[in-house]
């Protein structure tokens, strides 16, 4: 039988949740949590009526087993069938639920940009590429969120985590994922020669808090005094959080809220979308086939696009698309290059169902 503790495990946190004076004190916390819960109540409630006929199985099987009475055997054994029937139906539709949340391109998405070969010039494109990707999301109605930042001395970033909130926001930010590389003369440098510098960026998709089961002996949660900018409030209350996946690990770090809470709640939900993403990555890596047919979403250490200072050019080397509009991508206007894309991976589904069409009508006997 699937075990589905886990979904009532979270939805008796979110209930606890709702009644917390923490949690209640911050609209905002509030309604996120309320959202979650309302979104989980339907499967809660599936699960609660499983664990019923799952009791009445055990139940019927030891009659059974007794066999002492042929009456009560026999109603034993009708109770059983039912028990079976409805504990099969429910599974199922636990199970379409559950494939619902994971599938679902309108979620919310974790981009994570990191400073590469460069040094501080990286770190200042990675600062750029941030401010290039919010003003993409304003342009598009969404809402950025902060989640972590490891700022340098000249304004840069060495890594910057961040949520984009809003409908469609992962269908449009998945093809960001990979290595992005500038050509520039460095901020840094006054001898004017091009230095060729890089930034990784990596995109999630946000985790629904049914999607990976976290055992609370799996993690490691330990608290510290945030540091970088932020006034008096710096050094004073240890309300960093940064969490350790011991089976993976995976590291978290969260301290740009005050909120101890804040900081957990952050940290938990970037590490269950780089679950997901780790385990993502191994099926798109199990089949072979399918990961050469995606335009967009390929292997991080993958270089897609180069960002050409003195000529003025952005460069997408998945489909092989130039533009002289550097100024205008930087400033946010990144859907004449995303369109193309969601384009071109389209194309490329259509081709590869044809290719397994083809494939499948060959093998059938003449």
């Amino acid at each position: 039988m699937t075990d589905l503790s886990f979904i009532l495990d979270r939805f008796d946190e979110l209930s606890g949740k709702l009644s917390s004076p923490d949690v209640m004190k911050d609209p905002g916390v509030l309604a996120e949590v309320t959202k979650e819960y309302k979104k989980l109540e339907p499967a809660a409630a599936m699960c609660r009526q499983c664990e019923k006929y799952r009791a009445m199985l055990t139940e019927a099987e030891a009659i059974i087993a007794g066999g002492e009475d042929s009456e009560l055997t026999s109603l034993a054994e009708e109770d059983k069938k039912l028990a079976e029937s409805n504990i099969e139906r429910l599974e199922s539709e636990i199970s379409q639920w559950l494939s619902g949340q994971e599938n679902c391109e309108d979620r919310n998405v974790i981009v994570e940009i990191r400073g590469g070969a460069g040094g501080e010039e990286a770190a200042l494109f990675a600062a750029t590429v941030y401010r290039m990707y919010c003003m993409y999301a304003a342009k598009n109605g969404w809402e950025v969120d902060t989640l972590y930042s490891n700022p340098t001395e000249l304004g840069g970033y060495k890594e910057i985590s961040f949520m984009v909130k809003g409908s469609g926001a992962y269908a449009h930010f998945k093809y960001e994922s990979g290595v992005h590389r500038v050509q520039r003369v460095p901020e840094t440098e006054a001898g004017g020669r091009i230095h060729t510098s890089t930034v990784t960026v990596a995109v999630l998709e946000e985790a629904g808090e049914v999607s990976v089961d976290i055992q609370p002996g799996d993690i490691v949660i330990d608290t510290f005094r945030s540091s970088g900018a932020g006034g008096q409030h710096i050094n004073k209350t240890e309300s960093a959080i940064r969490i350790t996946h011991k089976p993976t690990g995976i590291v978290v770090e969260c301290q740009d809220e005050r909120s101890q809470y804040k900081n957990k709640d952050r940290a938990m939900k970037i590490l269950r979308s780089r679950l997901c993403d780790m385990e993502r990555q191994k099926q798109q890596t199990s089949i072979a086939e399918d990961r050469r047919g995606q335009v967009g979403t390929g292997d991080r250490s993958e270089r897609i696009r180069t960002y050409n200072f003195p000529q003025s050019r952005v460069t997408d080397h998945r489909i092989g698309l130039t533009l002289y509009r550097l100024d205008d991508f930087l400033n946010g206007d990144m859907d004449m290059v995303t369109e193309s894309l969601i384009e071109a991976e389209k194309a490329q589904k259509l081709k590869n169902e044809g290719e397994q069409n083809a494939e499948v009508r060959l093998k059938r006997p003449l």
